[in-house]
């Protein structure tokens, strides 16, 4: 089968390399996927650099999201063969979705609901099982609250941002220049902030008449991470969900401690498989409902899979970048 591999680190267009390999074998709990699409993230372009914090063994192949075909199963899989499902690909074990064909996890693979479209489906399951496992579990949300959304043009700033409307909080968007600004806008946001135009925390601060925001949804961290810091509201919550800068939150406790706010890291993957399912259960009835969607940015051809991480690299992408591997029948 065909592949894109990292074979070497730095920008996309460089590190990564189409080969021939053997397709890899599902073991207990994992399935075989021939590969549909694929969604792009931050941390495969991080990955391309040698910078994220999970570095495999080189060569391997990239790649966190995939929607594909079921064509073998493990022993104790919930999926069967023939079915499409959305999942995680076997990026941690070197054989993620960029390929033709991958190993998945079956702890979060719904099947991909008729109406559908494989690249709806390949933005679907980390940006809103992250965004729900944070918002709901982690920072223990509710309606009515006030809920800032760093990044909120990308893939998964989009998905917490339409949660966020879903639950019933207040939600404020922030996002860089005025393209973005209007894409968080037509996501429902009810407020929108332009980091590029404005200081981020004085303005948080006016849009909340002073109190600032009860959570507040990081997945860019660095200096963006201080300003959250600034316009967090006492008792708020602040969830380190991803560092899009190049560098985590750095929490300072003496300013916790007398502003009396908290930080709280999101690891979706630690949940339990009872919790995973009820989660996936309300998702999927959300996204069939229309109260979520997915907003894709541009489809890339398998062919082009290093223009489309280079695409996400350059922060470039509103929404979510897919590239198209194979085709339904």
């Amino acid at each position: 089968m065909k592949a894109w591999q990292i074979r070497r680190h730095g920008e996309p267009h460089t590190a990564l390399d189409l080969v021939d390999v053997e397709a890899p074998e599902p073991g207990p709990g994992w399935m075989q996927l021939r590969v549909l699409t694929a969604g792009v993230g931050l941390p495969d372009a991080f990955m391309c650099r040698g910078g994220y914090a999970f570095k495999p063994e080189l060569p391997f192949t990239p790649g966190q999201e995939v929607v594909g075909e079921v064509v073998a199963v493990g022993e104790g899989t919930r999926a069967r063969v023939g079915e499409r499902v959305m999942a995680v690909a076997g990026f941690h074990v070197r054989t993620g979705s960029f390929a033709e064909t991958c190993i998945a996890l079956d702890g979060f693979a719904p099947t991909v609901p008729e109406g559908k479209t494989d690249e709806e489906a390949a933005g679907f399951v980390i940006p809103y099982w992250t965004a729900y496992y944070s918002l709901i579990r982690r920072a223990k949300m509710v309606a009515g609250e006030t809920l800032l959304v760093l990044g909120g043009a990308g893939g998964t700033g989009s998905a917490a941002i339409q949660l966020g409307k879903a639950l019933g909080a207040r939600v404020i968007a922030v996002a860089g220049g005025l393209e973005k600004v209007r894409a968080c806008e037509a996501l429902g946001a009810d407020v929108t902030i332009d980091h590029q135009a404005v200081d981020m925390a004085p303005a948080v601060r006016e849009a909340t008449g002073g109190t600032g925001a009860d959570v507040i949804y990081d997945p860019v961290g660095g200096d963006a991470f201080t300003a959250a810091t600034r316009c967090v509201a006492t008792e708020g919550r602040i969830l380190t969900v991803g560092f899009a800068s190049g560098q985590w939150g750095q929490p300072q406790v003496a300013h916790m401690v007398d502003r009396n706010y908290s930080v709280l890291g999101t690891m979706p993957g630690g949940a339990s498989p009872e919790y995973t399912r009820q989660a996936e259960g309300e998702l999927m009835r959300l996204w069939e409902a229309g109260d979520i969607r997915v907003p894709v940015h541009r489809v890339f051809d398998f062919a082009d899979t290093p223009a489309a991480v280079d695409e996400v690299a350059q922060r470039n992408a509103m929404g979510k970048v897919v590239i198209r591997v194979g085709s339904n029948p």
